[in-house]
């Protein structure tokens, strides 16, 4: 049987759903499918929801409903989402070019590793990874499923100019800078993609509960591929996969 949330008031018009206070994708699985519920079938009064990793939290229009009327509803809707659980993931398959200029902490982060720079970009494009939640700046995504065996400090010294695009390392985590901005994390390669746009609906590339892949590219790729992405005639490619 698959456990419940834990339900609590937060604040006057909110509920907090807790699922477990360990950060795994099998509790993430379980927070994204309460939200589907929701916004398949909205409780009376509820204006907004706000998943996290182990948590969502609902907020309501207490002038239109109450907190015991809206848990009874999320109650209904989480044991509606534990027995639906869908076997295929959507991966979005991000091409990232990790050669010169575009990975200047590659040859940094393969040393700290004990590895040559071809082994590390083998294991960074080996494996799916979990798109969490989006945040820091619009549309960057914190990605979970990073080898540990690539694993590496942040930066003695941040850059006060990351480009957008830069494909990072920071400690047990990989991730994407959409806009450019200071950062400190090791910069292992760049994609052409474009992950955030105001003018795009959704403005967002990616969204919490998707997965992505990365595709290594050479630099001619990469340049060929990041004018069609300005020009908005390209993005990357998204599949269906069974869940593991």
């Amino acid at each position: 049987m698959v456990p419940q949330p834990i339900l609590h008031p937060y604040g006057d018009g909110a509920l907090i759903a807790l699922f477990d206070d360990v950060i795994s994708e099998d509790s993430y699985r379980r927070v994204r499918g309460l939200p589907e519920a929701l916004e398949a079938d909205p409780a009376p009064g509820q204006e907004e929801l706000i998943p996290a990793y182990t948590s969502l939290v609902v907020v309501f229009d207490p002038a239109v409903t109450d907190y015991a009327a809206v848990e009874r509803e999320v109650r209904i809707r989480a044991a509606r989402a534990a027995d639906s659980g869908n076997p295929r993931i959507r991966v979005v398959r991000i091409p990232v070019c990790y050669e010169p200029p575009y990975a200047p902490d590659l040859e940094d982060v393969a040393r700290h590793a004990g590895l040559s720079r071809e082994e590390v970009v083998s294991i960074h494009a080996s494996g799916n990874y979990l798109v969490y939640m989006l945040g820091f700046t619009p549309g960057f995504p914190y990605l979970g499923g990073l080898s540990p065996r690539i694993a590496a400090p942040r930066r003695a010294s941040p850059r006060t100019k990351v480009p957008a695009g830069a494909v990072g390392i920071a400690d047990q985590q990989t991730g994407i800078y959409p806009l450019e901005s200071p950062g400190g994390w090791n910069i292992i390669g760049r994609t052409p993609a474009v992950l955030f746009d105001p003018s795009r609906t959704p403005p967002a590339l990616l969204a919490p509960g998707q997965y992505i892949r990365f595709v290594p590219i050479s630099a001619e790729e990469f340049t060929n591929l990041a004018g069609a992405a300005e020009a908005d005639a390209w993005r990357p490619e998204i599949v269906e996969e069974e869940r593991l």
